[in-house]
């Protein structure tokens, strides 16, 4: 087991595509999918059917959050009544509601996890979703339907970086920090209370005071915003540690107060740090701008470009005008870039979201929005989505031409 990778919180993983017997229970009553030898090296050979817990999870891009069921697969060899015949080893899994949301072909990931639990992901054939789940095990885009098999779960792409914990995150796996670094500065610094979100990003970009956004702008980003998210997890981790020592004298509404507040703070913290870094970057390159600048219909573009005042003279060269929306995850939410600044086409979209599916990327080049990710995500995309992408540096270096 290595900190800060993969190996850390799964024994193993396996991953193929469901056939329309596995999806469709009006084709089959059978519910099972075949075990295969590389599974078996993780996952044991039980002499009897065992059941194992499993926490099912079904993703698509529509829905905002995932659908959760607990529940088990049971594990047992087909063949356990035939002595003469070598083993055949099978998973039953019974109905859930993310058994009946399959469909053929989408993409199936069992997962075992150091607790001895499985994780059971079904994510919809083609959504971004069934993309990001797996480039976070490694797996290529022509999973088939047969499994295939990941152990050990070390090599480089199985580090756990922001994208991968963010992806993590979302299907329940809660990234411990690697260490309790810069805790005792936080707690004296902001005495026990988390800070405002310009500051903190502040405070994360001090501890890497080496760094200068000029040399590499994409990676100086992304060094950030990982920076931001280790600090901002451990000090998290002990400050709802003290909460929960402290107890909720059986108050429900308390509870679920505090724990709704941790929730939220989570979501709009990394989209504020994005934007907290990414303007210390315009800033150090040079390049006017105003943040979050008012236009047409009261919509506020994240960064308008050289500025607010030129925006609304109609003398300006619209040509010479350039948006950037700012989302650290896109889902549906790109279409909002749309309604802003009627002046400017095209419009340009930073994320930090992974393997977004060609069908929405497309979708996004038909509609003229650009979209910009730092360098090193880039390999998340196929070959023709990449011929399309831009990075930091290259939308720093068509600002400063306009400018």
């Amino acid at each position: 087991m290595k900190r800060g990778y993969l190996s850390e919180y799964f024994e193993g993983v396996a991953a193929k595509r469901l056939t329309a017997v596995e999806a469709d229970e009006t084709k089959s009553h059978q519910h099972e999918y075949n075990a295969i030898k590389a599974m078996l090296a993780f996952m044991g050979r039980p002499t009897e059917a065992t059941r194992l817990p499993a926490r099912f999870i079904y993703l698509n891009d529509e829905d905002e959050q995932p659908i959760f069921e607990d529940a088990f697969l049971t594990l047992y060899d087909s063949r356990e009544k035939q002595p003469n015949r070598s083993a055949e080893y099978r998973f039953y899994f019974p109905t859930t509601q993310v058994s009946q949301l399959a469909g053929e072909n989408d993409l199936l990931v069992i997962a075992k996890r150091r607790d001895g639990g499985l994780l059971v992901i079904i994510a919809e054939n083609g959504s971004s979703a069934a993309n990001q789940i797996q480039w976070l095990f490694g797996f290529s885009q022509d999973v088939h339907p047969g499994f295939s098999v990941r152990a050990e779960l070390e090599n480089e792409q199985d580090r756990i970086g922001f994208s991968a914990a963010f992806i993590l995150d979302s299907i329940g796996i809660t990234i411990e920090p690697p260490d309790e670094v810069q805790l005792d500065v936080m707690l004296s610094r902001y005495g026990g209370t988390f800070p405002g979100t310009t500051e903190f990003s502040a405070f994360a970009r001090s501890t890497l005071d080496d760094l200068d956004p000029r040399d590499d702008p994409d990676t100086v980003l992304m060094a950030w915003m990982e920076r931001e998210e280790i600090l901002f997890r451990t000090l998290e981790r002990h400050l709802i540690a003290e909460r929960l020592s402290d107890g909720f004298q059986k108050d429900v509404d308390v509870f679920m107060s505090f724990a709704l507040s941790v929730q939220n703070r989570r979501k709009s913290r990394a989209g504020l740090a994005l934007e907290n870094h990414l303007q210390v970057i315009l800033k150090t390159m040079g390049l006017r701008h105003t943040r979050a600048a008012l236009t047409e219909g009261r919509s506020r573009p994240d960064f308008l470009f050289p500025g607010q005042d030129e925006y609304h003279d109609p003398a300006f060269n619209p040509l010479r005008l350039t948006m950037l929306a700012v989302k650290s995850t896109c889902k549906d939410r790109w279409r909002q870039v749309l309604a802003e600044a009627d002046r400017i086409s095209p419009k340009h979209l930073l994320t930090l979201e992974t393997a977004i599916s060609e069908y929405q990327t497309d979708e996004m080049k038909a509609k003229g929005i650009l979209l910009i990710l730092p360098r090193s995500l880039h390999n998340t995309y196929t070959p023709d989505q990449c011929s399309w992408l831009g990075d930091v540096r290259a939308f720093t270096e068509l600002v400063a031409a306009s400018q």
